[in-house]
């Protein structure tokens, strides 16, 4: 199977289910961001403060997938059985969450990213999390989007969070707190 077709060569891709669209729409924007948060969490999953949760950083890719599949097909024409969210992913990441948080101290500002490059890492996931929540939520104004797509996004950006800090705790990394200037 050779990589290139050439057909996108003009500035068009198909969706799943044919229908042909500009790379530049709102619906490729989604799901190209839903790839590189996936990307992202490759990396935050590779680092080696992360050896005990790759399960869980690897069932978050695997759940990109599945949002990746749904913003690539065609609302309106595509008949092909694709992989779906359930609430129990949304749940996976909240029992998580809360099992990280019980070995944090309790948060009392707010945090500037960085500290480690591993934490750094996971803060910008958080961060490419958020923008494809965004525009997911965008997109949902104008055209089919589960719902359970955008909740997932958003509870996974919260779960960036609060693994930054996990990480950062179980590599003894200082967390530094923003200081407004009044």
């Amino acid at each position: 199977m050779k990589i290139y077709t050439k057909t996108g060569d003009k500035g068009l891709t198909s969706l799943i289910g044919g229908t042909r669209v500009p790379k530049s729409s709102l619906r490729i924007e989604c799901y190209g961001t839903v790839d590189e948060l996936n990307a992202h969490i490759g990396l935050v999953r590779d680092q080696d403060v992360n050896a005990s949760r790759r399960p869980m950083l690897k069932e978050v890719q695997d759940r990109l997938f599945t949002i990746g599949s749904a913003l690539a097909a065609d609302p309106e024409k595509s008949k092909m059985k694709l992989p779906d969210l359930h609430a129990a992913d949304v749940t996976l990441l909240e029992d998580e969450m809360d099992r990280l948080n019980a070995d944090l101290p309790e948060l009392r500002a707010f945090i500037l990213p960085g500290g480690h490059p591993a934490v750094s890492h996971a803060h910008v996931a958080r961060c490419v999390c958020r923008r494809a929540e965004r525009l997911v939520i965008h997109l949902a104004e104008d055209s089919f989007v589960a719902e359970l797509v955008g909740v997932y996004l958003n509870r996974l950006s919260d779960y960036l969070f609060v693994l930054s800090r996990a990480m950062a705790h179980d590599l003894g990394v200082e967390e530094v707190t923003w200081q407004a200037r009044l």
